[in-house]
């Protein structure tokens, strides 16, 4: 099997993880600048079998979409011209953010590891994936 993987896109920053080839397990993977995301998962796809990406659907507690919602549709759309072979999926990542801040306290990481940006979106694009192979299974039963 291939692995599945997740994006937790961000203007600046995007976070990144992907599951084990057997897609039971999600793990961190990347946290990498935004303009280079296009280009270093290229890269990572051509190294390693990916057989789907879910990227995080931003949305407002109340479902009205959020002010990222355009930059991620505008990279989705471009994925899919130039990558139909590993087909994207949006996925719901609301509350993410907070899910990662609590996990980080919950794991007792100190104060200064919890203020970087770049571990909480990493941790948010595992509990998009992890939430995501939830859903998926349930589905299938």
């Amino acid at each position: 099997m291939a692995r599945i993987l997740s994006i937790d896109y961000g203007r600046k920053r995007t976070g990144l993880a992907v599951t084990d080839p057997l897609q039971l397990i999600a793990g961190g993977l990347a946290t990498v600048a935004t303009h280079e995301l296009f280009d270093w998962l290229k890269d990572y796809t051509q190294k390693e079998a990916v057989e789907r990406i879910v990227i995080g659907e931003p949305r407002q507690p109340n479902g009205q979409p959020s002010e990222n919602l355009e930059r991620v549709m505008q990279f989705v759309n471009r994925w899919r011209k130039a990558m139909p072979a590993i087909p994207i999926e949006l996925y719901d990542e609301r509350f993410t953010s907070v899910l990662a801040h609590q996990a980080m306290l919950d794991g007792g990481l100190k104060k200064k590891a919890r203020q970087s940006k770049t571990l909480v979106d990493e941790i948010s694009a595992t509990i998009i994936l992890e939430d995501y192979l939830r859903f998926r299974s349930r589905s299938l039963t």
